[in-house]
């Protein structure tokens, strides 16, 4: 029996560097990932070890993965096996966790494997790795958590898991159904956060909009009353806190109408994050989509009526098996006619195990491609359009960082690394600014995707 080769480096022996044992954190994927890892370490944190700036810094390293695509996959792969090399002392966790034996054929020396949202099961494969400390008097963890974000915002998971089955995706396959947190544990984490400091919360989980449908909207006490686990009671409670409240994967089922008042009200954002994924309806049937209705687009200008201020981003995915000219062509026309702000497009991958895999009729990868660059450049149109009738007016916006003579901020139109950016003056003579400051800018000019304002 020949041994299996790797190029995994051997497991050295744990080594503690310091009197608090120190644990290296990557962060591989989405949001609600980063949240994960925010409670690892807050957990950790609470048990006094400490977080490393770098590998060599590590008594063991972490790596958070993300395994929906198959780019993700491999970009997880790598990050483990940079880890590997770097400090040769891994434990790997997340989605791609939940396929154990993919990861140990390409890397067998990693430590310990565990999947999605498992906080204790990493934990204490971080206990077996490098022993907690003893010492009752390090520093403990921060009331709000330890946080992967600035200071001034922060993520906001409601729920974990999906009911859906939509024949792209494998995610409730990773991360299982909908798992609903009660009410009250998410207002009092957001109370913590806003005491400390945060100025914007983020709400995110894979289907916002169906928050409570597996406990029946059971009711939690916060602030002596009962608040349902509703999207809509979760949203009106949020917006007494006196932070942003932006909303994230939000399906269009008819109780979203209920959060438009919401917005016109100024206790929510108004911006709606909706991944509509295509327009046309025989796409959509094979896609498996839930809320597919014909009168999404007399929705849209009901909204903007009642908003006029609404933004709407969402995402879609060309090349899906099937899609004909016809189909993306529809796509387009949906598009022109919706005017959405802020778009994102991905191009049809096969993701490992997702049904659509089945489905006859692939679209050539070079098709997929052509209809990307058109897609891009019709919303590219689309967009430049709606962000010059910003010009002129007076828009709110949150610092998030300052550079010498140019401050960096967002709109109530943009959510933090996906939307586009507001820069502003802060050099001498301007008006004194710092990360997480909220003021009013008037609006001097725009392209496609970003705006230049003046603090008024």
């Amino acid at each position: 029996m020949c041994a299996l080769e790797t190029t995994d480096p051997p497991v050295p022996r744990a080594v503690t560097k310091t009197k608090a044992p120190k644990v290296g954190f990557v962060s591989l994927g989405c949001p609600k990932a980063l949240v994960d890892s925010e409670r690892i370490l807050s957990q950790l944190r609470a048990e006094g070890y400490e977080t490393a700036a770098d590998y060599a810094g590590a008594d063991v390293v972490v790596v958070n993965t993300c395994g929906f695509l198959d780019s993700a996959r491999a970009e997880s792969l790598d990050a483990i096996g940079e880890a590997l090399a770097e400090n040769g002392r891994v434990i790997v966790t997340g989605c791609l966790g939940a396929e154990a034996q993919t990861i140990r054929d390409v890397h067998p020396n990693v430590l310990a494997i565990t999947g999605p949202h498992q906080y204790e099961a990493v934990v204490n494969a971080v206990h077996s790795a490098v022993p907690a400390p003893h010492d009752p008097f390090v520093n403990l963890v921060p009331p709000q958590g330890v946080k992967l974000t600035p200071r001034h915002y922060a993520y906001l998971k409601i729920s974990e898991g999906c009911n859906h089955r939509c024949s792209f995706c494998i995610i409730p396959r990773l991360r299982g159904d909908l798992v609903s947190r009660p009410a009250a544990d998410v207002l009092g984490e957001a109370e913590r956060l806003v005491r400390a400091g945060v100025r914007e919360l983020l709400v995110i989980s894979q289907d916002t909009s169906a928050y409570g449908v597996d406990v029946k909207y059971r009711e939690s006490e916060w602030r002596g009353r009962a608040v349902p686990a509703r999207i809509t009671d979760l949203a009106a409670a949020l917006g007494e806190l006196g932070a942003w409240v932006r909303l994230h994967y939000v399906y269009p089922y008819p109780h979203v109408d209920q959060l438009i008042p919401l917005m016109a009200e100024g206790k929510v954002l108004p911006y709606l994050d909706i991944p509509f994924q295509h327009a046309s309806p025989r796409i959509l049937k094979a896609m498996k989509r839930p809320a597919a209705e014909a009168k999404t687009l007399q929705r849209i200008r009901d909204w903007r009526i009642a908003v006029p201020e609404l933004t709407i981003r969402s995402t879609f995915i060309v090349g899906f098996p099937g899609e004909t000219e016809q189909d993306f062509r529809q796509l387009l026309d949906w598009l022109e006619e919706a005017e959405l702000d802020r778009v994102g497009c991905f191009r049809y991958e096969a993701v490992q195990d997702a049904l659509a895999n089945a489905l006859p009729n692939a679209v050539p990868e070079e098709v997929k491609e052509e209809r990307w660059h058109r897609f891009m450049a019709a919303q590219q149109i689309i967009s430049a359009r709606r962000m010059q009738q910003r010009v002129g007016k007076d828009i709110a916006v949150i610092i998030d960082e300052v550079d010498g003579e140019q401050a960096l901020g967002r709109s109530m139109a943009d959510a933090p690394e996906i939307d586009g950016s507001v820069y502003l003056p802060a050099g001498k003579g301007a008006k004194k600014l710092k990360a997480g400051t909220v003021l009013t800018a008037r609006v001097t000019r725009a392209d496609e995707y970003d705006l230049w304002a003046e603090p008024v």
